[in-house]
């Protein structure tokens, strides 16, 4: 014999004034909540790599000024080329290395930046390699 089996057979209690609970209502009652609104995109945000700017070496900053003076030589014949640069993050220190394939239409020397053809732009102190496309 349980202490319970004098309840056991009764029926939950209505009351006139208010209607029972839908089953979606009951269940929301006990669904978690965030008590730290924005801490799971702020962990996220902190476990989110980023990769640390390199140092350009004497060679390579003396290799790519020979390929940026062949490229302004070459803008009139918009040329192919594959650029290798570092775009910082917005958020954390670091960033990430892209390459970017195109068509130069033209080199912006007051703001230092080279021109694709399909408007896309990169900074030249942001840029590792530049690769001419045959």
């Amino acid at each position: 014999m349980s202490e319970y089996d004098d309840i056991l057979h009764l029926n939950r209690p209505q009351y006139p004034d208010f209607p029972p609970m839908s089953i979606h209502d009951r269940a929301a009652q006990f669904s978690p909540f965030a008590a730290l609104v924005g801490y799971d995109e702020a962990v996220a945000e902190t476990v989110r790599y980023t990769d640390a700017r390199r140092e350009i070496s004497e060679e390579e900053l003396t290799d790519l000024n020979k390929k940026l003076n062949e490229l302004k030589e070459k803008l009139s014949l918009r040329p192919s080329v594959t650029v290798h640069y570092f775009v910082p993050d917005s958020r954390k220190d670091g960033g990430s290395y892209k390459t970017k394939k195109g068509n130069v239409r033209t080199i912006d020397e007051y703001n230092n930046i080279i021109v694709f053809a399909d408007g896309d732009k990169i900074a030249i102190s942001d840029t590792y390699t530049i690769v001419f496309e045959e």
